[in-house]
C-alpha cells in the first residue's frame, strides 16, 4: 500500500567504515519443513499462506539455468524460484533474533559460469543503531550458507531499496565480487567474497546521507556502476566504467537534469551492444514525479532517449501525471526487445512499457492486462478488480521464454507466460510484518490477524489466502488493534490506520464487519491498540501515534457510536480485558512500572501492584483465558512476572530470564492449566518455547533453520489443537508450528 509500515521506517544516516571485514562463519539454510528442536522434540513449521503482501525489491532469473530465479525483498528475506513445482523456497529463515537487521536483503548476485553459486548482501538499515551488514554466498543454490559480516551497514529497507542490483560477479573473473554501499563507497572482493576491501580508483565520494552505489552491470567484459548522490547537472557523472576493474571513469556523454538524477537501474542487450538505463528524479520507491528512459551505444558511446511517456502531464480527470521509471529488463533470446516499468504513478496507476525495436515505440502492458488474483484475494483491496500496481521496480524477463516476465510491486509479484494474462507468482513467498493475532476458541477460522499495510484478515484455512480478502467496511492500512469479547467469541473489534475511518466491529467472528459509527478526534491520527470485555458490552481504545505521542484513551458502550475519555487509563498503554469477568479491564503503565485494574468494565482504573519493571523496555500484559485475574507480564531484559490475583501483587517467574511475548493454547492431555506459549530466553539463546506446567519448565519447538530475525510481536497457541502455536514475524508473515507425530 501507498503508506509505508511502520518497521520500515527509516531516516537516512551514514557509517563511517570505509572497508569490510571478514569474519566468516557456516550457517544452514532451513531446507526441510519438519526439523528437531535443540532437545530432540520435532515441529513442523510452515507460513500461514496470504500470498506475498510484501514490497519485493528485485528479481533474478539465472542466465544459465532455466526454470531457475532469487528474489528479494526489503525486510522479508530471500527466496528461490524452482519453475518445475511453480513456487519460492525461503533462503534466509535460518537467521535469528540477534540478526534481525539482516532480514533486508539489499541485492542478490549469481554466476553464470557457475550455476550452484548464489550470493546475498544483507541489511535492513545503514542507521547508527542497526547492525552492520553481511553477504552470504552459497555454492549449492543457497541450500547451506557461509557468511561474511561486514563493518559497512546496508539498506535494504530505506529510500532507493527497489535500484540495484548493488552486487555483482565480475564478468571477468568468478572469484571477483563487486559490492556497492549507500554511504561507503564501492567494495571489492577477490575470493569470492569471504573478504573485503574498499576499490581503489572508484572516483565518486559517498556521503552520509546519499544513495552511492546504486547498480553494478556487466557490460560484456566491462563493470558499469550507477551513482545516487549526483545533483542532475551536466558536470556531475551518474554512471561510472571499467574496463579492467582498476581503472574507473565517468561515462562520457550521459543524460543530465532532473529527469535523469538518480540512475535507478540498467540492463544490457548483448545482441546490440546497448546498454538501457532508467532515471528518476528521486531514489524512490515514494517520492519520484520525474524520470526518464535513455540507452547507450557501448561501442560508439552514443547515448539516445527512448523514455516511453514523458512524466507530468494530465489525466482525463485533471491530476497531474507525475512519476519516475523503475525497472528495466532486456529479453536475451530478441534483439531490442525489452521493457520498462514507471514507478510511484499514482493518478494513472503505473504500468510495464515493453519495446521490441530498441525503443522507437512502446506498447503499455497495462492496457490489455487480464488479472486473475483469485488465489490472493486482498489484492482487489476491497475494490473489484486489482490495479496493475505500485512500487514497480522489481522487473525480469525469462532468458529462456520471451513471453515469461514477470514484476514485482508493494504487495506481490505477478507474472504472465503470454504478455496478457497475469496472476500473482507468489507462492511460498511471504512478506507480512504482523501485529495481532487471535486464534478463536469456535468458529470456522482458526485464526484472525491483524498486520502492516494489509489490515485484518479472516482465515478459514491456514493453506489457502483468505477467500474474503482483507477486511473492509472499512478498508484500512496497518492494524493497531484486534481483540474478541473472551466469553462471547463471536464479537470481535478491530483498529488501525484509514482514510474514512478506521474502526469497526464483528458479531460473526470476524467475517463481516460494521465501521464504528464514530471515533473520537484522535483516532485518525494516532489509533493505537484497541480491547472489549469478556461479554463484548465494552470498548476500550488507546491511542498511540507513530512518532510514540501517548493520548489519553476512549471508552464505548455502545458500539462504537459514541466514547468517552478515561482520564485514569494510563496514556498510550494496552487495554487488557479480563476473560471470565465482564467488569475487569487492566493496564500496565510503563513509565511507573504500575498495575492498574478497572472493576467497573472500564470506566475508572486504580493503581495495584507497583514497583515493576519500567522504563523503554518491551512489555507484554496477557489474560489466560478462561481464568479471572490471571495475569502473566512479559519483559524484555526482565524475564517474565505472574499474577494471580488481578494484579494486586505479582511474583517473578524463574524458569527463563527474558521474555518478549507470551501466549497461550489447548493445554496437553491429563493438563489442567493451557500450554504457555513464548518467544524469550531460557539460557544462552533466543528461541520458541512451550511450557505445559504453568512455566515451571519450557520445551524449544523451533530449530536452529527456522528464526524468522524478530519474532517478538505476538504468540499464541490454538486453543482447540494441542500443540499448534501462532507466530508473528517482522518480515515473514505467519509461521505456525505444529508436532511432528
Amino acid at each position: 500500500m501507498r503508506t509505508p509500515r511502520l518497521s520500515r521506517r527509516a531516516v537516512l544516516a551514514g557509517s563511517a567504515a570505509t572497508v569490510a571485514a571478514a569474519a566468516v562463519s557456516g550457517v544452514v539454510s532451513p531446507v526441510a519443513v519438519a526439523a528437531p528442536a535443540a532437545d530432540g522434540s520435532a515441529y513442523r513449521w510452515r507460513n500461514v499462506v496470504v500470498g506475498g503482501t510484501g514490497f519485493v525489491t528485485g528479481v533474478l532469473f539465472h542466465p544459465s539455468v532455466r526454470g531457475l530465479a532469487y528474489a528479494r525483498t526489503d525486510i522479508g528475506g530471500a527466496y528461490r524460484w524452482d519453475d518445475r513445482v511453480g513456487r519460492w523456497t525461503p533462503l534466509t529463515d535460518h537467521l535469528g533474533w540477534d540478526d534481525w537487521n539482516l532480514l533486508g536483503v539489499e541485492a542478490i548476485a549469481v554466476d553464470p559460469a557457475h550455476p550452484g553459486r548464489v550470493y546475498l548482501a544483507l541489511g535492513t538499515y545503514a542507521q547508527s543503531w542497526a547492525g552492520n551488514g553481511a553477504v552470504l554466498r552459497s555454492e549449492d543454490r543457497g541450500a547451506t550458507w557461509s557468511r561474511t559480516d561486514l563493518d559497512v551497514k546496508l539498506g535494504a529497507n530505506e529510500d532507493g531499496r527497489g535500484a540495484g542490483e548493488r552486487l555483482l560477479v565480475d564478468p571477468r573473473d568468478s572469484d571477483t565480487l563487486w559490492l556497492g554501499t549507500r554511504h561507503d563507497g564501492l567494495l571489492k572482493s577477490t575470493d569470492r567474497g569471504a573478504t573485503w576491501a574498499a576499490a581503489s580508483g572508484f572516483p565518486a565520494k559517498p556521503s552520509a546521507s546519499g544513495q552511492g552505489v546504486v547498480f553494478l552491470v556487466a557490460v560484456g567484459r566491462a563493470v558499469y556502476a550507477g551513482w545516487g548522490d549526483g545533483d542532475g547537472t551536466s558536470d556531475t557523472a551518474n554512471l561510472y566504467r571499467t574496463a579492467d576493474g582498476t581503472a574507473w571513469e565517468a561515462v562520457p556523454g550521459q543524460p543530465s537534469g532532473t529527469a535523469a538524477k538518480v540512475p535507478i537501474r540498467a540492463a544490457y542487450d548483448t545482441h546490440t551492444r546497448e546498454l538501457y538505463v532508467t532515471y528518476a528524479n528521486a531514489p524512490g520507491p515514494n517520492g519520484q514525479s520525474d524520470g526518464s528512459v535513455h540507452k547507450l551505444r557501448t561501442a560508439t558511446g552514443k547515448w539516445a532517449d527512448v523514455t516511453p511517456v514523458k512524466p507530468g502531464g494530465t489525466t482525463d480527470d485533471g491530476s497531474a501525471d507525475t512519476f519516475g521509471y523503475g525497472g528495466v529488463a532486456v529479453d536475451a533470446r530478441r534483439p531490442g526487445t525489452l521493457a520498462v516499468s514507471t514507478n510511484n504513478r499514482w493518478a494513472d496507476v503505473d504500468t510495464v512499457y515493453r519495446t521490441t525495436n530498441g525503443g522507437r515505440t512502446w506498447t503499455s502492458l497495462k492496457d490489455a492486462a487480464v488479472f486473475d488474483v483469485s488465489e490472493t484475494p486482498y489484492l482487489k483491496w476491497g475494490d473489484d478488480k486489482p490495479k496493475f500496481g505500485w512500487w514497480i521496480q522489481a522487473l525480469a524477463v525469462d532468458p529462456y521464454d520471451s513471453k515469461h516476465l514477470v514484476y514485482g510491486t508493494g504487495a506481490t509479484l505477478y507474472g504472465t507466460r503470454d504478455l496478457k494474462r497475469w496472476a500473482p507468482q507468489i507462492r511460498g513467498l511471504e512478506e507480512a510484518s504482523v501485529v495481532q493475532l487471535v486464534s478463536p476458541p469456535a468458529g470456522e477460522a482458526h485464526l484472525l490477524s491483524g498486520s502492516r499495510d494489509i489490515g485484518v484478515m479472516y482465515h478459514e484455512r491456514l493453506t489457502a489466502s483468505p477467500a474474503r480478502g482483507m477486511a473492509t467496511n472499512p478498508v484500512s492500512g496497518s492494524a493497531t488493534g484486534l481483540a474478541q469479547a473472551g466469553a462471547r467469541p463471536s464479537y470481535v473489534v478491530r483498529a488501525g490506520w484509514g482514510d474514512n475511518g478506521n474502526g469497526a466491529y464483528s458479531n460473526d467472528g470476524g467475517q463481516t464487519w460494521a465501521p464504528f459509527e464514530a471515533q473520537p478526534d484522535i483516532a485518525k491520527d494516532a489509533p493505537g491498540p484497541i480491547a472489549t470485555n469478556a461479554d463484548g458490552s465494552a470498548l476500550l481504545w488507546s491511542f498511540v501515534h507513530w512518532d510514540g505521542t501517548k493520548y489519553a484513551a476512549h471508552r464505548s458502550t455502545d458500539n462504537g457510536t459514541t466514547w468517552s475519555e478515561i482520564s485514569s487509563f494510563p496514556k498510550g498503554a494496552t487495554p487488557v480485558a479480563d476473560p471470565a469477568d465482564p467488569t475487569l479491564f487492566y493496564a500496565y503503565d510503563t513509565d511507573t512500572g504500575t498495575l492498574l485494574a478497572s472493576t467497573d468494565s472500564g470506566r475508572s482504573f486504580t493503581a495495584r501492584a507497583g514497583g515493576l519493571p519500567s522504563g523503554d523496555a518491551q512489555f507484554k500484559l496477557v489474560a489466560a483465558p478462561g481464568r479471572s485475574g490471571d495475569l502473566w507480564l512479559s519483559v524484555k531484559w526482565n524475564g517474565l512476572y505472574r499474577s494471580t490475583d488481578g494484579g494486586v501483587s505479582f511474583s517473578k517467574v524463574t524458569s527463563c530470564w527474558a521474555s518478549y511475548t507470551l501466549g497461550f493454547g489447548r493445554a496437553a492431555d491429563g493438563a489442567d492449566y493451557p500450554a504457555i506459549y513464548q518467544v524469550g530466553s531460557t539460557d544462552t539463546i533466543t528461541a520458541v518455547y512451550r511450557s505445559d506446567d504453568e512455566a515451571k519448565t519450557w520445551t524449544r519447538i523451533n530449530d536452529d533453520a527456522h528464526q524468522w530475525g524478530w519474532t517478538g510481536e505476538v504468540i499464541v497457541g490454538d486453543p482447540r489443537v494441542y500443540g499448534r502455536v501462532y507466530l508473528a514475524t517482522n518480515g515473514r508473515g505467519i509461521q505456525y508450528g505444529e508436532p511432528v507425530r
